[in-house]
């Protein structure tokens, strides 16, 4: 009986790390997951730790990601404030204020950024491969992380690197700059469905 427990218990752990190879995750992988969520809606918290202020700074909102219209971030507090970036501007809205549109034209090096966390969010490999030098990692358990280290201006000047952490989806982004701040992103109730926008969802992106 010892016997067969043992053979049992041998086979158990055989089963479960062909398991974890069989489920481990590679970028690839992650990419085409990603490309296979066309909306993706979410809400956010970011911490900021600056150098030299003994209190991070907070915020939180909604973000909506959709890969035919861009990034909708929606800041609720500590005050409302509205970015939408797109494949040719970044429009920033604030209450009361006329929407502030900068263009690749206006602000090159801006919309770089832009184009970026667009990137970041849909794990575009061929744009992050451009700009950064990659370090892929399967945690187990389906658990990911993606480290991002600048290699090309202005990011290499601004950030020493960006990691972005996930499972099923993008859960947290960490960037670190060269002055030593950083910024925590996460992001919970993701919402996959419906894979198209309603109409007040559309009307997000026209300014």
């Amino acid at each position: 009986m010892k016997k067969w427990r043992g053979i049992l218990l041998f086979l158990t752990t055989s089963l479960l790390t062909l398991n974890n190879v069989a489920q481990a995750i590679t970028l690839d992988e992650l990419q085409q997951r990603f490309a296979h969520q066309p909306v993706v809606r979410a809400h956010f918290t970011q911490v900021r730790q600056i150098q030299g202020m003994p209190q991070p700074l907070s915020s939180s909102g909604e973000m909506l990601v959709s890969h035919y219209k861009g990034l909708w971030w929606h800041q609720q507090k500590p005050f409302p404030l509205t970015l939408v970036l797109d494949d040719n501007r970044m429009v920033q809205v604030m209450a009361g204020q006329t929407p502030q549109v900068i263009t690749a034209d206006s602000n090159p090096q801006l919309f770089q950024f832009n184009h970026l966390m667009r990137a970041l969010f849909q794990a575009d490999r061929a744009v992050l491969e451009e700009n950064f030098n990659i370090e892929f990692n399967d945690l187990g358990q389906g658990k990911w992380r993606l480290v991002l280290t600048p290699k090309t201006s202005p990011l290499d000047k601004l950030f020493t690197a960006i990691t972005l952490n996930g499972q099923a989806n993008l859960d947290a982004i960490l960037l670190t700059d060269r002055q030593g701040d950083r910024t925590e992103l996460a992001f919970t109730r993701h919402q996959l469905t419906p894979e198209t926008l309603s109409h007040e969802e559309e009307q997000r992106f026209t300014f």
